[in-house]
Parts: C-alpha cells; structure tokens; sequence
C-alpha cells in the first residue's frame, strides 16, 4: 500500500466546548485550545480533530448546524480559526475538522425556508412525508429515542430526523444539495484544513418509499438501521464527494459508519474505490451491551462484563479484514461513548495500571489511533446525582421514555446514565487542581467531575510513572522510533485466542517482530511465552522480568517485548 501521512497519524480528538476556556464565560474555545498547543506537542500527537465548531443554536452541542461557513459565537472568530490553523502547522500538527453531512439546525436558512411551503426552491433538500392515519409516516425509531419523524403544521408533512428534532436530515438525491455540501468542504480545504471526520455518512441516503420496520418487541418505535445506513447509493455519493472535493489533494478523510459491516468497510475504505481513507465503527467498542439484558430500553443503555474471547474474534476480523486492501481505525473512546477506563479498567485500585494496560493493548495494533482529551490522564465517567446537571440532548428523552414504560425505576435509569450517557466524555478537561478543574475561573457549561482535585494534567505531569508518560512513550514509539514501520504496516497475529484473561497478539513486518501480552483483569494470570524474546520496549509496572518462559502477569499487567 502506497505510504500516505495519515498511516502515522496519532490523532488526538479535541471537543472545544470542554477543552479550555479563555475568556472565562464556562465555555471552551479556540483560543482555548491554541493557548494548550504546547501541552499537544509534549503530549506527541501529530493531528488533532476537532469537534464541530460551525455557528449552531447548541441543541445537540454543535452537530446542529445553523451556518456551515460560520464559527459559533462561543468558540471565537474566524480569525481565531486561521490563528489555530497557522499555530498547528508551525507545529508540525494537522487539524481535521468534522464535517456533518447528514443534517443541518432546524434554524439553518435552508430548512427555514423549506418549511414555509410545499414549493419552495429548498422543499427537496430536506425529507418530507404524509403521515399514515393520524400518525407518523413509519415506526422507525430515532437515535436519541422516540419517533425520526415530527409533524410539521404548517405544510401538515412530517420530516425525518435521525437525531434531535431540531436536526432535519438532508435530502441526497437533490443534486442542488449535494453541490452545496461539496462548496462547503472545499471552502474548508481551502481554509486550510487537513482531513474531515465525516459525521454519520452512513445515513446520507434512505429508502424514500418508507416500509414499516418490523416490531417483534413490541415497543412504540423501532430501530430500523436496514432502512437507512449503508444503502448502495451512499457510495456512489462518497465516490462523487471524493472528485468534487478531495481529488488531488492530501486530505485525509474518516467516515463515521457506526453499523458498517467488513464487507462495507471495504467499500468505503479500498483506495481504488476513492471513498475515504477509513471509517468508525461501533462494533468494536461495544462488547459490554447486551439488549437481551433489559428489553425496555434502547441496547446502548445495557451494561455487562466484556467477554474477552468476543473482543478478540472482533477486533481480529477487521485486523485481518481489512489488512492491505483499506486501512484501519483504533479508539476506545470519543464523544459518543463512556470513559474506557470506567467500563473495561478498575479505577479505584488499579486505576493507573488499567488505564495503561487499555492503551497498550490497543494502540500496538495496525490503524491510525484516536485519542479523546483526557483520555491520556485517566479521565472517568461521573455520577452526576441530579438529572438537570446532565448536558446532553439524548438524556432527557431516554430518561422520560424508559421511566414510561413502568419497568425501569428513577434510580434505575440514573445508573444507566451514570454509566452510559456521552456526556461522562464531555466533562470540561481537568487540567489541574484549582476550582474548576483549571478548565475556567467560573462554573462551566456542565460541572467538572469532582474527582479532579487527583485525575488531572498537573498532577499526571508531575508524576514520572504516569497515564500521560506511558501515552507519551507509546505515541514516540509508533511515530519516532525504529520500531514506527512495525506498529505503522506490521502484520497482526492472535495469540491464546480461547485465554479468558490474556490478550496477546504479534506485529511482525520485515526483519521486525513485536509480541504485545497484556492481563485484561485484576486476578493475577500465568503465561507461557511462545517466543524467546530480546527486550522489553514498553511496560506498564515498574520491574519486570526481562526473559523467561512463563510470565505471571499481576493485575492489569502490559508488556511489549521485541521478539528474537
């Protein structure tokens, strides 16, 4: 596969609204993030994503676009913008910025027009139905709970919303539309910007005759991904974007494809198709559901005990799946998801041998790593006690609608969310041990988790044996080190696939060959070494052997050698 920048990316995701303040309003923004720049660059990352900063009413944190050209009021100005851009490059960083190509504000001039009647020059950029004796057109379900449809008095048609309400969905099929999204991209590359995260690209096309799904669980709606992910015309769109917008450019380009399968991911992702670069998937993040656990709310509100064995047959159908044909993704969090070390670590005990032991097992894989901001010093969920100091748009409805059903208690769905919802990746960046986190000299836009005065920047930099020192080391090793081909283009091999606790697997490419063992629990486990290894390059306790047979790994315990 011909080398391209983006294989020795380490992307470090940055959600501006809880980043850094700079002008003291409780709210995160650019100027924010250029006065962290040096804090990135110790860190070691060479690219940086940004969360959607367009001008937005804020209903679901930015991904409700208002003004695809403007920067929103709380984030800065334009000329902030070009400031960033300007400081990235002098450091040898790249910005990818999220392009949302799906949905738009329900106050986006475009949607305030196609509103007003059944004729209007923009009506066809949008998704219009009748409804069906006295309800909404389908039963398909929103992402954010309840019905995706919402009746529109003024024109009595409903429109289809994936999301919030208040983010109508875009019609692909108008080319008019799709001319102007691809204007808006290039306006951007122009800017500057180096890649897009392209926000639920899986979605831009729907089937238009609207079926009923089919409901065997007997709730009010239904998720009905089969109607409106990965149909066949998204790639012919994601092939158009590719010619109007990225051809003969350096831009790298990740697509959000939650519910891709490999043999989609292929499509989206093999260079001579000229889709993207690579997607983000789901399956790989969400071994501790189980909708068989509790029928009465949505699968990504269940909670269970990782099966390790699963995790390996996952992770290893795309290490292998896509592995010299498209490239690769790794993350175990983002804005979407829990804190990982809250769901696979132990953060009372071993809060800093888990939290490295997760980040060794999974950026010595083959991909481009994704980083989330405090992601590197440990940062967890939080347990908010009140519902009203949650933030985000999907908490309330999930909250009305599971307490609806008479099967899900207050206390109940408080612990769901205390463990499920996206705002415990949103909390403001704990930068030190001051009021506030260091984040800002006043109450921010959503409290600041109360474990900062121990889990923050300053102390984790004062600390040689670190979260952020064991991040540092292996961002050097994949980026700066004789080892960057191996982990960059190396070959993944699975080790002990039926092992219960152990998670070990090879990177071999050329004359190099890295083995990666890693205690996935806290009881200590023994294993046999099936190499006879030279070094240690990387570990995560103190002292540790440097050359035997059989290994006993103590809680959590990661080990890189280099094998012989």
């Amino acid at each position: 596969m011909e080398a391209k920048w983006w294989h020795k990316a380490v992307v470090y995701q940055i959600y501006p609204r809880s980043f850094k303040d700079s002008n003291q309003d409780g709210i995160g923004d650019l100027r924010g993030i250029i006065e962290k720049v040096d804090y990135l660059v110790k860190l070691g990352i060479n690219t940086i994503w940004l969360n959607p900063i367009f001008s937005s009413p804020n209903d679901d944190n930015g991904y409700d676009i208002s003004d695809f050209r403007g920067i929103m009021a709380d984030f800065g100005t334009m000329a902030d913008f070009d400031e960033l851009v300007m400081v990235l490059k002098k450091n040898n960083i790249r910005l990818v910025m999220d392009l949302v190509l799906n949905h738009t504000s329900d106050e986006h001039p475009w949607f305030l027009e196609a509103r007003k009647n059944k004729d209007n020059a923009y009506r066809d950029y949008y998704l219009w139905a009748q409804g069906r004796g006295g309800k909404e057109p389908t039963n398909w379900e929103s992402f954010f709970g309840g019905s995706l449809w919402e009746h529109d008095v003024r024109t009595d048609e409903y429109y289809l919303h994936l999301f919030s309400k208040k983010m109508p969905d875009l019609n692909w099929s108008s080319s008019k539309l799709r001319n102007e999204m691809y204007e808006i991209a290039n306006f951007w590359a122009e800017k500057g910007v180096d890649g897009f995260r392209i926000d639920a690209v899986v979605h831009i096309d729907k089937d238009s005759s609207y079926p009923q799904a089919d409901n065997p669980g007997g709730r009010p709606y239904v998720m009905a991904d089969y109607y409106y992910a990965n149909r066949p015309a998204v790639h012919d769109y994601c092939q158009e974007f590719y010619r109007e917008v990225l051809a003969g450019k350096e831009i790298m380009t990740v697509g959000e494809a939650a519910s891709a399968t490999i043999e989609e991911a292929l499509k989206y992702t093999a260079p001579e198709r000229e889709e993207f670069n690579m997607i983000i998937t789901f399956e790989a993040i969400s071994f501790d559901i189980d909708a068989s656990l509790n029928p009465a709310v949505p699968p990504k509100w269940t909670q269970k005990r990782p099966d390790l064995c699963e995790m390996k047959r996952v992770w290893m159908k795309w290490q292998d799946g896509l592995y010299g044909k498209g490239w690769n993704t790794l993350y175990w969090n983002n804005h979407d998801v829990p804190r990982v070390v809250s769901r696979y670590g132990n953060t009372e005990t071993y809060h800093k041998e888990s939290a490295k032991m997760l980040a060794t097992l999974l950026y010595f894989f083959w991909g481009t790593p994704y980083i989330l901001q405090g992601e590197e010093i440990g940062m967890t969920n939080v347990a908010f006690a009140e519902l009203a100091d949650y933030r985000d748009v999907e908490i309330e409805t999930f909250y009305r609608e599971a307490l609806a059903t008479g099967k899900v208690t207050h206390d109940q769905a408080m612990a769901m969310i205390h463990a499920r919802s996206r705002d415990n990746a949103r909390t403001p960046m704990q930068w030190d041990a001051t009021p506030q986190a260091g984040f800002s000299q006043v109450n921010p836009w959503m409290k600041v988790n109360p474990n900062y005065q121990t889990i923050n920047v300053a102390a984790n930099l004062a600390d040689a044996d670190s979260i952020f020192y064991h991040y540092q080391k292996i961002i050097a090793l994949r980026t700066k080190s004789v080892y960057s081909d191996v982990i960059t283009y190396g070959k993944t091999t699975l080790l002990l696939a039926d092992d219960e606790h152990i998670f070990a697997y090879t990177r071999e490419y050329g004359q190099q060959k890295l083995l990666v063992v890693v205690n996935f629990f806290e009881t200590p486990q023994v294993v046999d070494l099936p190499f006879d290894v030279q070094s240690i390059i990387l570990q995560n306790y103190a002292e540790v052997k440097q050359s035997t047979k059989q290994l006993t790994l103590r809680p959590y315990e990661a080990i890189v050698y280099v094998v012989q």
